[in-house]
This record gives structure tokens, C-alpha cells and sequence, in this order.
């Protein structure tokens, strides 16, 4: 039987910018009974703004905290459960603009929330595409996340990089050595639209750490546009799993 529904909402216009890292840079983050997620081999990281709209915890919508931005730098995960994979995603940091949401998040999920100023905007070009922007506010600077995309949404293809970064439905999160929080997120296949250009602009070790910078200032490997969806997102459980002698 699937878990409580803890979270309702639409998740909107998410731009996701790919870079392949050194896997042991992840290491640290890694929940316990969870295996990296490799693309032909090799580790990715996403960096990743959307919207959050028409947003319910517990069913309810609570005044000034219904729409609002997310940035969020993830990696990949599987998962055995004993009887098959699942595919999952670990976030190591997320941005939001309101304080209760990482509150709640950090508090039930063992997230890695901080709360921001943030701002976004979309611009319509003349040429059938549309810009994306997210930014949020860190030591006085405004740093910057976006992408032009193809207003044409095309159905992501079976085998494709775009099916492998965005076909994900579950959340894991490193609680302790033994422990592992888990949660199903439920959407459909998500369109897609080819990106013509993009933009990354943040003071990386700031946010992310010293480590995270050779691989975050570098020409990434792809960036997406997914239209996006309804989304649930169920009560988590934990993992765990026991020590080798």
C-alpha cells in the first residue's frame, strides 16, 4: 500500500544543467544501501530550477506558500530492494525563497534546505522559444540559473541522457552511516524542449564547497527544459541496513 501523500503541487518550467564529476566528490553524500546511478559509465550532478505552484502539505494550501522558485544541485542513486531497482535522486543542496518550507523539509525529510531571496522570470522571443531564469540572492550577489528552450515539446525518447536525468521517482537521503530516508515522488513522463542556450552564474564554493568548483565552472555535458507536471510526493520511510565486521 503506497504511503501517506504528504505533498501536492505542479512542478513547472525546469531547467536542469548537467556536468559529469569524479564520483568520489559524492562519496560524502551517498545514503547508506544506495549505488551510484551512472550514465555510460560516468557520475552526474544536475543543477536544477522550476517552479513550485499550486502547492498542498497535507492537503492544505497555506497562505504565501503556495508558489514560489527552487534550485536544487542533485546526483543519481539506485536502490535494491530485493526485488528489483529503484532509480532515485539525492539532493545536496536546495534553495528555496520562504524559511518554513526548509524548516519542514529539513525537519521531516533530514533535507538540505536554505532559504533565500529568490526571483524568476520568463521571456518570450521571437523565434518560437522561450527563456527561463531562476535566481536567488547569497552575500549580496544574485546568481543566476535559466535556459532558452523550444516552445515544440517532444515526448523524451526510451535510452535517451534526457530519460536517464529526468526519470527518477524516488528521493534518498544519508541520515547516518546505517540509516537512509526514502520517499516516492509520482508524476508523469515529463515533454521536453530542446535547449538553444543556458546559463549558470553562481559563486559555487559558496553554496556547494571548494570540491564542487573544478566540475560546476566548466563547460557542462547537456542541459534540458522539461514542461513538468503534476506531482506527489508520499511520506518517506527509513533504511537501514548493518555494518560489515
Amino acid at each position: 500500500m503506497p504511503k501517506r501523500q504528504f505533498l501536492q503541487a505542479q512542478w513547472k518550467n525546469l531547467v536542469m544543467i548537467n556536468y559529469e564529476v569524479d564520483p568520489q566528490i559524492l562519496d560524502p553524500y551517498l545514503p547508506p544501501a544506495t549505488v551510484l546511478d551512472l550514465w555510460q559509465g560516468k557520475a552526474f550532478v544536475s543543477m536544477v530550477g522550476f517552479m513550485f505552484l499550486d502547492t498542498k502539505v497535507l492537503g492544505i494550501k497555506w497562505p504565501w506558500h503556495v508558489n514560489f522558485e527552487e534550485v536544487n544541485l542533485r546526483f543519481y542513486v539506485r536502490h535494491f530492494n530485493g526485488n528489483g531497482w529503484k532509480r532515485g535522486a539525492v539532493f545536496i543542496s536546495e534553495i528555496v525563497p520562504k524559511s518554513i518550507i526548509a524548516l519542514i523539509a529539513n525537519n521531516l525529510y533530514k533535507e538540505h534546505y536554505r532559504a533565500l531571496p529568490m526571483r524568476s522570470s520568463i521571456t518570450l522571443t521571437p523565434d518560437n522559444h522561450t527563456g527561463f531564469l531562476y535566481e536567488w540572492k547569497l552575500n549580496g550577489r544574485w546568481n543566476k540559473l535559466g535556459a532558452t528552450a523550444s516552445n515544440e515539446l517532444l515526448a523524451m525518447e526510451p535510452g535517451s541522457a534526457e530519460e536517464f536525468i529526468l526519470e527518477h521517482y524516488w528521493g534518498y537521503n544519508k541520515l547516518s552511516r546505517v540509516t537512509t530516508m526514502e520517499y516516492q515522488v509520482e508524476h508523469i513522463s515529463w515533454q521536453t524542449g530542446k535547449v538553444k542556450d543556458y546559463v549558470f552564474d553562481a559563486d559555487v564554493t559558496a553554496l556547494y564547497g571548494e570540491e564542487f568548483k573544478p566540475y560546476l565552472e566548466r563547460e557542462p555535458v547537456s542541459a534540458f527544459f522539461a514542461v513538468g507536471s503534476d506531482i506527489k510526493v508520499r511520506m518517506g520511510d527509513k533504511i537501514t541496513v548493518e555494518l560489515k565486521a
